[in-house]
């Protein structure tokens, strides 16, 4: 079985500015992550985030060495989190089996061992969302489900953001080492994101977009807040965002997004707001 493995460098803000279309997305983008019976990782430089799906069908399919991390085993000096947005699935760490229904997350500290994912059934396969960052000590592993998430209500009708932050990783919940990972809701109606928008330079982030009609597509901002740029995203693509940029994004129809930031510190609501007469 064979991994598949794109490496993105990191891009600054003079560049960005300077890219088209194509180049940003060659920088920013991730396509193709969910590919039936495969396993998919791009390893960003930005703090070292790996954003992987891994799409197991009538066969498991497991991730022990990846050669691009340079250790024996991928979680030797790395912690992960994984979320499955398709069909029944089970996750298994150094022996242990975890059945991850729809939307249900499984954390994994440094030092796991090697992670083995299956389908419950493959006319419905599970989907298994993968973010991973380095880590310096071991935290144990949790299954989260959308129950155990801390909600955050934020938005309004009125704005067109009304949605609930469903916080999986984070202090309140489990023990990580940087990762912070979450779901965000809408209701309907709301389609603006992160609006008023923001940047934190501390740390990074990467937006995974999903729950789209075939159709339907969201409008990404990134970009310098006098210097905006917009990426055109369908279902079940991925955005990198560094710290200098935006993210923000509005859709032509209902989505949800899986949010994971790594970086300096652990706290939510560390972010610099730009106020809406900055963005340009």
């Amino acid at each position: 079985m064979t991994i598949s493995v794109n490496i993105r460098q990191v891009v600054g803000p003079e560049d960005a500015a300077r890219r088209d279309t194509q180049g940003l997305r060659d920088g920013f983008v991730i396509e193709e992550l969910f590919r039936p019976g495969a396993i998919s990782l791009t390893y960003s430089h930005l703090d070292r985030m790996i954003v992987g799906g891994v799409s197991p069908v009538a066969d498991a399919l497991t991730i022990d060495r990846v050669a691009e991390t340079g250790t024996d085993q991928f979680l030797d000096r790395r912690e992960v989190a994984l979320i499955n947005i398709g069909g029944p699935g089970t996750i298994s760490v150094g022996g242990t089996d975890h059945a991850l229904g729809f939307q249900e997350a499984l954390y994994v500290g440094m030092g796991g061992g090697a992670l083995t994912f299956r389908s419950a059934d493959p006319a419905k396969p599970a989907l298994f969302y993968l973010l991973s960052a380095p880590a310096h000590r071991t935290c144990p592993t949790v299954l989260i489900t959308r129950d155990m998430a801390k909600k955050v209500v934020l938005g309004s009708a009125e704005e067109s953001n009304a949605r609930t932050i469903n916080q999986y990783v984070h202090p309140d919940v489990c023990e990580s080492c940087q990762l912070l990972v979450g779901l965000t809701m809408f209701e309907p109606g709301s389609v603006w994101n992160t609006m008023p928008a923001h940047v934190h330079d501390r740390r990074m982030e990467v937006y995974l977009y999903f729950g789209m009609q075939e159709t339907t597509r969201i409008f990404h901002f990134m970009g310098e807040p006098g210097e905006t740029r917009h990426l055109v995203l369908k279902n079940h693509e991925a955005v990198l965002s560094p710290g200098w940029s935006i993210h923000s994004g509005a859709g032509t129809g209902r989505y949800a997004f899986i949010w994971a930031m790594a970086g300096d510190n652990m706290s939510f609501t560390d972010m610099d707001k730009v106020p809406m007469e900055a963005l340009r």
